[in-house]
């Protein structure tokens, strides 16, 4: 595998940087079930990447892969140049990991905590020392270096971990979930301290998520459904590629008056989890058509911008769903 210097098959245009991380066709399988089906990509370096989808969409085999948890049952990928399947040390070495679930000891100090995680990288004295105040200074975290961690708040202990997966320099950082459990504005603080890792220290940021506004962020997004990947576009792209504005129709009998609508008004509609979708440039133009039409069948109307779950929805026909991955245990996968 190589830099992606000319136009690739996969992202369909031309890298005008190399590849930090690139997969062709892998698959991977829990017993007769496709947890990863045929999926290819290619990351630029300094790009802030993220793979959106829902609980069992996919994402989480994909991050145990990439981040060398469990190997690579069919196909290929390779990160910073080295081969996923048989450099795993090299990579790790250049590879920072934030795992969905917290990895702190809330009984340590922060400043003990990345003390204990430079060990494993065989880091001691100064060269600790110094690394581990860099990068609680890089964070803001300086100030709370002798507190507990199980005194921090979700955003400050979100920030820990990140302090914990740059001690060692990483190239590529590498997060699963990472505003799992943060409040809306601690979410936006933790992408602003992303985009500034990705700006001043040129650090390729591949991340894991099921927020909307997570993914907006990002410099492109690949969206997992069942395993497969169904888009891969700037955030901006996809949403455009919905085509004008989305209309949703909550009824009583939704495919009744899907039958209606497309009779008397010539109205092309979707059925999506009981709800009408109708999506078609300036919208609003009918909506009073709409309803002087079909009042006493319609219980409510929205109208809006697309956003990504509309695109989702748009290319699966479903909204996310929450049923959750197979996990990987001493006894094989969870049912």
């Amino acid at each position: 595998m190589s830099s992606t210097s000319a136009v690739d098959p996969i992202i369909g245009r031309v890298a005008e940087r190399p590849a930090a991380l690139e997969a062709r066709s892998l698959v991977f399988r829990y017993g007769e079930r496709a947890a990863l089906d045929d999926v290819s990509f290619s990351i630029s370096r300094g790009e802030i990447f993220g793979f959106l989808g829902p609980n069992g969409g996919g994402k989480t085999t994909l991050f145990r892969v990439l981040s060398t948890l469990v190997p690579i049952q069919s196909g290929a990928a390779a990160m910073l140049g080295y081969d996923l399947a048989g450099d795993t040390t090299a990579v790790r070495r250049k590879l920072g990991v934030v795992f969905q679930h917290p990895s702190l000891d809330g009984k340590l100090t922060v400043a003990e905590n990345l003390f204990h995680h430079g060990h494993l990288y065989g880091m001691h004295g100064h060269t600790l020392r110094n690394k581990s105040a860099a990068a609680l200074d890089r964070l803001g975290l300086s100030a709370r270096s002798r507190d507990l961690v199980e005194t921090l708040s979700g955003g400050l202990r979100r920030r820990v971990e990140l302090a914990k997966a740059l001690l060692h320099d990483p190239q590529l950082l590498l997060l699963d979930e990472p505003s799992t459990g943060l409040d809306p504005i601690a979410r936006r603080d933790f992408s602003n301290y992303l985009a500034s890792l990705r700006e001043h220290d040129g650090v390729t940021v591949v991340l894991t998520t099921h927020h909307l506004e997570e993914a907006e962020r990002c410099d492109r997004i690949a969206i997992l459904d069942g395993g497969r990947i169904v888009a891969m576009a700037p955030p901006g792209e996809l949403k455009a590629a919905v085509g004008g504005d989305v209309l949703v129709v909550h009824a009583a009998a939704p495919e009744q008056l899907q039958r209606k609508m497309l009779q008397r008004l010539k109205l092309k509609s979707q059925v999506v989890d009981g709800t009408l979708r109708i999506e078609r440039p300036r919208a609003h133009e009918i909506v009073r058509e709409v309803i002087d039409g079909f009042a006493d069948e319609i219980e409510s109307i929205s109208l809006g911008k697309p956003t990504l779950e509309d695109v989702f929805v748009h290319l699966t026909g479903h909204r996310f769903l929450t049923e959750p991955e197979p996990t990987v245990g001493p006894e094989g996968p969870d049912a």
